[in-house]
Formats: C-alpha cells, structure tokens, sequence
C-alpha cells in the first residue's frame, strides 16, 4: 500500500498544545508527551510525514491524552527531518523529495527504533497502545505482530495507512482498528 493522494492535502490546526517535550527513559527519542505521567496506560502516537513537531499530532496527543486519562507519547521518529507543514497547507507537495525521505526514514531505517521504544513504554506502563496515521499506520502493525512475546502494545489503531503489507496484516496478533479515508 503506498502513500496515496489523500495524504497530500490538508490542513493546520488552530490551538496551542499543552503538553511537553522530553525523552521516555529507555528510549533515545526526542518526544511530545501529553498527559499526566503517573498513568497505567499509555498510547505510542506514531506520526504521519509531517512528524512529531507538526501541531495537528501535538494537538491529538493532547486530546487523547485528556479524554482516555492516559499519557500520549509523540516521538521523533524521522531523526530530527519533517516534511514542511506549509507543502501540506499549500498543497506543494510536488516540493518534497518523497522518495528520499521515506528512504531515510522507511521501514527497515526505522522499525528497531520504534519497537525500541516501545519496549520502553511497556516496561513502565500497565497497558500500552498505539496508534499511528499514514506512515504510522505500518508501525502499529507491526507493533502488535504475534512474534513480540510478550505483546509490545495492546492493541492497534491506524488512520488512512500507508506502506502496509499483507504480512504486516496476517500477522497482526492484538485488537486493530483501521480507518480508511483514500
């Protein structure tokens, strides 16, 4: 499944996110985290192309964070490279080098890191969860496939996802939720 046309327009939201920027301890990434730490649960929010910066995932993570009483964790998972907000805005996407970001920041460059890093949630959190847009939505997958034992999420929820294979389907072990706007 590819990144399709859908991913190409949007729009910015208004508002000011109330969370925090910091690091999980176990994991290396630099991180939004919403909500109040103290929590048993938590959600992995895997970003879409724009990344953890982009107000839209700041904004949700918060949101989610205070609706479901759990803490929201948003990592850089693009070694600090985001795809500008302004091309989605303004609809330039055609200004992104698309091929080479996502060979930077694909599959196999950035799977160790996010199974990594949830390892880390769920040795601190009772339950873990994970949801991810577009590109996030392959990372949640696999996140919940039947070969992490015990379960490093569980359970799964992807938004419009993109670079998804029929193994990362098959093989999915927890509760999904998928949502498909293209």
């Amino acid at each position: 499944m590819s990144i399709g046309s859908c991913c190409l327009k949007g729009f910015e939201w208004n508002g000011t996110p109330t969370g925090k920027e910091g690091r999980l301890e176990g994991a290396n990434n630099d991180t939004y985290i919403a909500g109040d730490e103290t929590t048993n649960a938590a959600v992995l929010l895997v970003a879409d192309l724009f990344g953890w910066t982009f107000n839209n995932i700041r904004l949700l993570a918060d949101h989610y964070a205070r609706e479901a009483g759990v803490t929201v964790y948003a990592p850089d998972f693009f070694g600090g490279e985001v795809i500008p907000s302004e091309l989605l805005v303004n609809e330039e996407f055609d200004k992104c080098d698309l091929p080479g970001f996502l060979q930077r920041n694909g599959r196999e460059a950035r799977e160790n890191e996010i199974f990594a890093f949830a390892k880390a949630l769920r040795a601190k959190y009772k339950k873990v969860g994970a949801i991810g847009f577009c590109y996030g939505g392959w990372a949640v997958y696999r996140l919940g496939a039947k070969e992490h034992q015990p379960p490093l999420v569980d359970c799964v929820t992807a938004g419009h996802p993109s670079l998804l294979i029929k193994k990362d389907i098959d093989e999915v072990a927890v509760p999904v939720s998928c949502l498909r706007s293209c």
